[in-house]
């Protein structure tokens, strides 16, 4: 890899303050009193407890606990917390946060991200993060975004390499969630990078990649070369 100049670099503003606005969908940062009841309703109850399997907190089963859970990690570990919203209906059907943010060199992750079952294997999906790495590195100008997940997590770490992050290595025996042992698989994308990465989002979510029934002609395929 190319050494970086990094000799007038300055600190960049922090991810997750703005609206975020997409063809498919839109993100918000998370309000209580505007939020926390569509936002259970999508990803909240006994019915959606196997979407909180490989998160480290949850699940809840009223609006209360949700809220309360979301206050808690945004003052006590700066998360910021994005409910997706559907660009048709306004209905929210998920949420994902930017974590670990770091202004200062550039770097922020994608976690806690629990789609609705109506969010899942959409357009939307793709594109909700798609406009939060677009945000991280065209708007905000960073150097790096991070995905982590649960080594067990096959979906979540298929995932992260769809979206064209670059898996970095395992840290065993990392934590203990929810009493089990948890390995974490560290991926990450950085700004060299995301010039291909976003080209391969925007070929994918063009209107003309889906049939009359919306089905995708062709996947998303990021190829680059690291």
């Amino acid at each position: 890899m190319v050494e970086q100049n990094l000799a007038h670099w300055t600190a960049r503003g922090a991810v997750g303050e703005t609206k975020l606005a997409g063809a498919y969908c839109r993100l918000e940062p998370f309000v209580a009193d505007q939020h926390a009841a569509g936002l259970f309703a999508a990803i909240g109850g006994t019915s959606n407890d196997s979407l909180w399997t490989y998160i480290p907190m949850g699940p809840y089963s009223s609006a209360d606990e949700l809220n309360a859970m979301l206050a808690h990690v945004r003052v006590e570990r700066d998360w910021r917390t994005m409910v997706i919203m559907d660009a048709g209906s306004d209905r929210i059907v998920g949420m994902a946060s930017y974590m670990r943010r770091r202004p200062e060199h550039g770097s922020a992750e994608v976690g806690c991200v629990v789609f609705g079952p109506d969010l899942q294997r959409t357009r939307a999906a793709t594109e909700a993060l798609y406009l939060m790495a677009k945000h991280v590195f065209d708007e905000q100008g960073y150097r790096r975004f991070e995905w982590k997940c649960n080594a067990a997590n096959a979906a979540s770490m298929r995932s992260a390499l769809r979206f064209g992050f670059v898996f970095e290595g395992i840290f065993r025996n990392d934590m203990v969630i929810k009493g089990k042992n948890r390995d974490t698989a560290w991926y990450s994308m950085i700004g060299s990078e995301w010039p291909v990465i976003k080209a391969g989002f925007q070929a994918w979510l063009d209107a003309g990649n889906f049939d009359g029934s919306g089905k995708q002609r062709s996947k998303l395929v990021i190829p680059f070369v690291i």
